[in-house]
């Protein structure tokens, strides 16, 4: 683990690098995609998890307000670590964080982006659902498809880790500012945004609708937007083989164009 431009960034494997944003549940959320990529054989991936400033117990410096100073951030690391070409996964809140960072990038360094289940963007009729207001059976069920498999009582959590919960849960506040999870301005700027993206979406999230997802895909003018069976709004946990299946379908074909819708 290794302090860079004040972020905590976890690192594995190697090859192609990805960097892997978590949403704001924390980075044992995106573990697995870290896990999967970096652990091929060979490895597919040189992998970088960063802990976003503020979760975990991890420091905000003063530079970190919001979204937009996120993305400018990580893209800093990009270029400190001299890393071109990169491959930005986002989930949920990193989602967004790496679709500001792919309209901001005016020196090349993201080649690739993948967003899942992403938030960030206002699309009208589909608010993103105000998971703060929600009590966390309510939540559950807005997040997962089988939420009586993955519910866990906050109550019933070590003292530990309701702390830890809360502290993320009070950095999601700082960083978007407003429960209603968008900026208004992104998703006109996405039209120049020139990347092959894919848009990897749970059919059953209720945080960000499919209708949302299909909205965020069209945003970008060459883009894939692909439903994942029988998941919710973090398909990589629920949907572990078929989300990976298509990740690795998307590095794979690099290089060569996506269709645009």
């Amino acid at each position: 683990m290794t302090q860079t431009t004040q972020l905590t960034v976890n690192e594995a494997g190697a090859g192609r690098p990805v960097l892997i944003l978590h949403g704001g549940g924390g980075p044992a959320t995106v573990a697995g995609i870290a896990a999967h990529l970096s652990g091929g054989e060979p490895p597919a991936a040189r992998t970088l998890t960063p802990t976003h400033p503020g979760w975990d117990g991890t420091p905000r410096p003063a530079w970190c307000t919001g979204i937009g100073a996120l993305a400018s951030g990580y893209l800093r690391l990009l270029a400190e670590r001299g890393l071109r070409d990169v491959v930005v996964v986002g989930s949920s809140l990193g989602g967004w964080t790496a679709a500001e960072m792919a309209a901001r990038d005016t020196a090349g360094l993201v080649g690739g982006l993948v967003l899942i289940d992403a938030v960030g963007i206002h699309v009208d009729g589909e608010p993103v659902a105000d998971f703060f207001g929600m009590d966390p059976r309510t939540a559950a069920a807005h997040s997962w498809h089988d939420p009586d498999r993955f519910f866990a009582d906050p109550a019933a959590l070590p003292a530990a880790q309701r702390a830890v919960r809360a502290g993320n849960q009070a950095a999601t506040q700082v960083l978007t500012g407003d429960p209603a999870m968008a900026d208004p301005g992104l998703r006109d700027r996405l039209a120049a945004v020139d990347l092959p993206v894919l848009v990897l979406w749970g059919a059953s999230d209720r945080v960000v609708t499919p209708v949302y997802g299909a909205a965020y895909a069209r945003a970008f003018p060459r883009a894939r937007f692909q439903l994942v069976a029988d998941a919710g709004h973090l398909p990589h946990i629920e949907q572990p083989a078929v989300t990976f299946g298509l990740l690795d379908a998307y590095l794979a074909g690099l290089g060569s164009d996506l269709p645009a819708r």
